[in-house]
C-alpha cells in the first residue's frame, strides 16, 4: 500500500508533501490543476521512462519519492535482488535533472529503472484515462486476460518451450537440406582438430615457453653477469659482506658508548644478513644455471611449431588452446547435425512438451474467459448498457509464442445486437464504459495492493457516474484505490478526498499545484463545486451533503 508520496519541483509542483490511507481516495479539482500530474510523478517514482520537460521552470532537479508497505511478493524480490526491506517499509525514489539525467533508488541504494519498473509492478497498478486504447488491440486484451487470470508464468514458460521447439525444429531442417556442405565441412574440420589435438597446445603454454627461450638463449648472459655479482658480493679479495660487517663491528662497539647509533648498528645487521641471503641465492642458480644447447633446440622447435599452427588458422599463438576447443564444438555440432534421427527425436520431445504446456495454459485461458465475459456484463448492466454483453473468443492460430489461440474481445452495445469484436465499437461512450467495466472486474482479481484510476470514468455521467462510484468503493475494499475524477457521483463514494488546485503566488512566476485533504465542510464545497459550477448556492451544497451521506 502507498503511505506518502513526496513530490519536489515536478512540473508545476514545488513541494508537495501527501499521506494516504486504506480503501478509496479521490482526488478531483479544476481542469489543469494538475490532477493527472501527481499520478505522473508515481509513475517516474515506479520507473517510467523520464523527461527533462517534467523539471519545473528555473528548478535544478526534480525529486519524488514514494513509501509503501512491504507485500510477500515484494519481500522476495528484494531478497532475490540482494536487498532488504526495513521495518517492512519500501521507499522507492528518483532524481531527474535538467539536462535529462536520471537516477533511482531502492531503499537507498541505486537501482536501474528497470529494476523500479520490475518491482513497481509489484506495488501499483495503473489504469489510465487512455487505457481501452491498448483493449482495443489483440496483444493488450490477451494478456489482460492472461493477467486477470494468473497465467502469466505459464505463457512465460509456454514462449520458452516454443523457442526450444522452434530451435530443434531449425537444425533438423538445416541438417536435412545441408547434409552434404555439413559432410564436407565436418571433413576439414576433422583434420584440423586432429592435427591440433596433435599439437597439443595448453592454457598459457606460449607466454610460458617463451619464457623459457629467453631464458636459455641468454644462458652465458645469466650465468656470467650472476657470476660477477656473487664476486663482488661474497667472493673477491673483500667482499661486500666482510667490508659491511667489519663496519657493522666497529659502529656496535662505538653503540656501547651512545645508544643512539643502536638503530643504525640493526639496520646494517639486517642488510648484512640480507648480502649474505643474496650470496646463497646466487650460489643456488648458478650451480643450475648452465648453459643447455639440447633444451634450447627442442623450446626452439615447440615456439616454431605453435608459431606456424597459428599463422595457418590466422590466430594468436596464445589463442591456439581455444581455437581447438571452438573447432572441437563446431565438430561435434556438424557430428550431432548428421544425425537426422537424434534431431527429429529431440524436435518431436520439444514439440510435445510445448503442445502440453499450450493446451493447459488454452484450458485456463478458455474458463477465464467464461468467468470474465460473465462479470464483464453483469458490470456493463449497471453501467448504462442494459442488454449489453461482453465475451472473450479464443480463436485458434498456428502453434506460437503466446499459445494455440488468439484472444479476442466481443461486445453487443445492447439487447438484440450481435456480438462483435471491440475494436469495431463505434461509440466512444461505449467503448469509455467497457474498458471501465473491464478494468474494474481485472483488478478484482489482482494481487497488486494499490490501483489507481486515472479519470477512467471520462464520457459518462448521471446514474452511471454513480455506479461507477459504487465499483470503485466496492474494489476499496480489498485495495487501494485512488481515482482521479471529474464526476461528484464518484468523488462522494470515495473514504478520503483530496481536492487539487491551481494558484500563482505572488513570489512565483509560475502557477503551482496544491493539493490538500478536505475535512467534512470542505468536501461538501467541493463536491457543491463538482455540481454546480462557478457559482454555488444553498441548493447545491444541500444536493452535495446529501449526495455524500447517502455515499
Amino acid at each position: 500500500m502507498l503511505h506518502t508520496l513526496s513530490i519536489r519541483d515536478f512540473v508545476i509542483v514545488d513541494s508537495l508533501e501527501l499521506e494516504f490511507g486504506e480503501g478509496f481516495s479521490a482526488l478531483t479539482g479544476e481542469t489543469g490543476a494538475g490532477k493527472s500530474i501527481l499520478i505522473d510523478a508515481l509513475d517516474l517514482a515506479l520507473g517510467a521512462r523520464s523527461d527533462p520537460a517534467v523539471v519545473r521552470s528555473g528548478a535544478a532537479r526534480a525529486d519524488i519519492s514514494a513509501e509503501f508497505s512491504v507485500s510477500e511478493p515484494v519481500k522476495a524480490w528484494l531478497t532475490e535482488n540482494g536487498m532488504e526491506a526495513e521495518e517492512d517499509m519500501l521507499l522507492l525514489r528518483r532524481v531527474i535533472d535538467a539536462a535529462g539525467r536520471s537516477r533511482g533508488f531502492i531503499n537507498g541504494v541505486q537501482a536501474t529503472t528497470a529494476q523500479m519498473r520490475e518491482l513497481g509492478a509489484l506495488l501499483v497498478d495503473i489504469h489510465g484515462q487512455h487505457a481501452h486504447q491498448s483493449l482495443l488491440k489483440t496483444e493488450g486484451q490477451r494478456t489482460l486476460l492472461d493477467r486477470h487470470a494468473g497465467l502469466q508464468e505459464l505463457q512465460a514458460e509456454t514462449a520458452r518451450l516454443y523457442r526450444l521447439w522452434q530451435e530443434y525444429l531449425s537444425r533438423w531442417l538445416e541438417g536435412e537440406g545441408q547434409a552434404q556442405r555439413f559432410a564436407e565441412e565436418k571433413e576439414r574440420l576433422a583434420w584440423q582438430v586432429e592435427e591440433l589435438e596433435n599439437l597439443g597446445p595448453k592454457p598459457d603454454e606460449w607466454q610460458e615457453i617463451s619464457a623459457s627461450h629467453a631464458r636459455l638463449a641468454n644462458a652465458a648472459s645469466l650465468v656470467g653477469g650472476a657470476g660477477e655479482a656473487l664476486a663482488e658480493i661474497g667472493e673477491s679479495e673483500q667482499p661486500m659482506v666482510s667490508r659491511l660487517n667489519a663496519v657493522q663491528q666497529r659502529l656496535a662497539r662505538l653503540a656501547e658508548l651512545d645508544d643512539a647509533l643502536s638503530p643504525t648498528v640493526e639496520l646494517l645487521e639486517s642488510a648484512r644478513i640480507q648480502l649474505q641471503e643474496a650470496v646463497y641465492a646466487l650460489r643456488d642458480y648458478l650451480s643450475r644455471a648452465e648453459p643447455d644447447p639440447d633444451r634450447l633446440m627442442q623450446v626452439e622447435a615447440r615456439l616454431d611449431a605453435l608459431h606456424s599452427a597459428a599463422r595457418k588458422y590466422r590466430v594468436a599463438p596464445e589463442a591456439l588452446p581455444e581455437e581447438l576447443a571452438l573447432q572441437q564444438a563446431r565438430l561435434r555440432e556438424l557430428e550431432e547435425a548428421q544425425d537426422i534421427a537424434a534431431l527429429q527425436q529431440r524436435e518431436a520431445e520439444a514439440k510435445a512438451a510445448y503442445m502440453t504446456a499450450a493446451k493447459s495454459l488454452g484450458e485456463q485461458r478458455a474458463a477465464a474467459a467464461e468467468k470474465m465475459g460473465r462479470a464483464v456484463t453483469e458490470a456493463m448492466d449497471g453501467l448504462g448498457m442494459a442488454g449489453g454483453q461482453f465475451a472473450v473468443r479464443l480463436n485458434p492460430v498456428a502453434p506460437g509464442a503466446h499459445g494455440l489461440e488468439q484472444v479476442e474481445f466481443m461486445v453487443a452495445g445492447h439487447s438484440g445486437s450481435p456480438l462483435r469484436p471491440l475494436a469495431r465499437v463505434a461509440s466512444g461512450g461505449e467503448l469509455a464504459r467497457i474498458a471501465l467495466a473491464i478494468s474494474v472486474i481485472a483488478s478484482t482479481a489482482t494481487e497488486t495492493p494499490t490501483l489507481i484510476f486515472d479519470e477512467v470514468d471520462s464520457g459518462i455521467g448521471g446514474g452511471v457516474a454513480e455506479v461507477v462510484g459504487r465499483l470503485l468503493k466496492k474494489l476499496g475494499r480489498e485495495h487501494q484505490v485512488l481515482c482521479v475524477t471529474h464526476l461528484p457521483q464518484v468523488a462522494s463514494q470515495a473514504a478520503t478526498h483530496f481536492r487539487v488546485s491551481k494558484n500563482a503566488p505572488e513570489e512565483a512566476s509560475h502557477p503551482l499545484s496544491r493539493m490538500v485533504r478536505l475535512d467534512e465542510k470542505a468536501r461538501v464545497e467541493e463536491i457543491a463545486r463538482m455540481l454546480g459550477g462557478v457559482e454555488i448556492t444553498p441548493i447545491t451544497r444541500r444536493h452535495a451533503k446529501e449526495m455524500l451521506d447517502a455515499g
